[in-house]
């Protein structure tokens, strides 16, 4: 991104995983992300909004910052995420503003959708 509008916010989110053709299948399935390939060890994501990358360079580091991602439908991302093989962590729970639940994808990174309604 790299203008002036986006100084400090958000740019990019890597997340280092055992299998990229695993991730790709797993957040496709789940989220529609599209995805780029750079070479065996790389791929960029792009969920239409924010991009990021996949990578066997460093090891899938589970616990690191929280991720959330918004849905219209909290029931139905739920769904898709276990169609694709996703775990729930925390079941969907009421908190002032909206409701979440947080789950763990095929490498255990615990993520979260979020929803106003």
């Amino acid at each position: 991104m790299a203008t002036a509008g986006n100084d400090r916010r958000i740019d990019y989110v890597e997340l280092g995983v055992a299998d990229i053709e695993r991730a790709k299948a797993f957040y496709g399935s789940a989220f529609g992300w599209t995805f780029t390939d750079y070479g065996p060890t790389y791929c960029e994501f792009s969920d239409g909004r924010l991009t990021g990358g996949f990578t066997t360079n460093s090891p899938p580091q589970p616990g690191g910052p929280l991720v959330i991602l918004y849905a219209n439908d909290l029931e139905d991302a739920q769904r898709r995420i276990e169609a694709a093989g996703g775990h729930i962590a925390k079941p969907i729970f009421s908190f002032p503003g909206g409701r979440r639940f947080h789950f763990l994808d095929p490498d255990k990174y615990e993520l979260a959708v979020w929803t106003k309604t």
